[in-house]
């Protein structure tokens, strides 16, 4: 049985600046990777970069957008760090993320919005469960380093 990686935050923004952060090649940077290059648009790129000397390993290098929405949804493909290279990053499909972005109602004067978070595609052999809760505390982290972008906007 296949698991996913899910996560779910509250910004404290509104929806377009909670889609641009996964969007936006510099807020990308702010929070998730140290250089992006992300075109917005399904076939787009969706790469980053978290070693730029090294742009072949440690990135999503040839990862594309698989879905656009504006300011709703955004899906891309994903791999795995140098450690789970084997593993992830020559299967077909890769791994699949999905974020969407919901306008909390109760917004008012302070606009809120829910982002959530599916990663999916993993097999079920002890490596695959290791590259998942690998992914399970990154994107733990990297979530967190989020929220801590919009904690003063309250």
């Amino acid at each position: 049985m296949q698991s996913v990686v899910y996560l779910s935050a509250v910004l404290n923004c509104d929806v377009r600046k909670a889609f641009e952060m996964f969007t936006v090649n510099d807020k990308l940077q702010s929070w998730l990777t140290n250089i992006a290059d992300v075109e917005p648009r399904v076939g787009g790129k969706y790469e980053l970069f978290w070693d730029p000397d090294d742009r072949e390993n440690n990135s999503t290098i040839d990862c594309k957008v698989t879905l656009f929405e504006e300011n709703k949804l955004i899906a891309f493909e994903w791999k795995g760090p140098p450690q789970f290279k084997d593993l992830m990053n020559t299967i077909v499909p890769l791994t699949h993320v999905v974020a969407f972005f919901i306008q909390c109602s109760d917004s008012g004067t302070n606009p809120r919005t829910e982002v959530h978070l599916i990663h999916a595609g993993w097999g079920d052999s002890p490596e695959w469960q290791k590259a998942k809760s690998y992914f399970d505390t990154a994107w733990a982290i990297a979530f967190k380093n989020l929220e801590e972008l919009f904690a003063s906007n309250k």
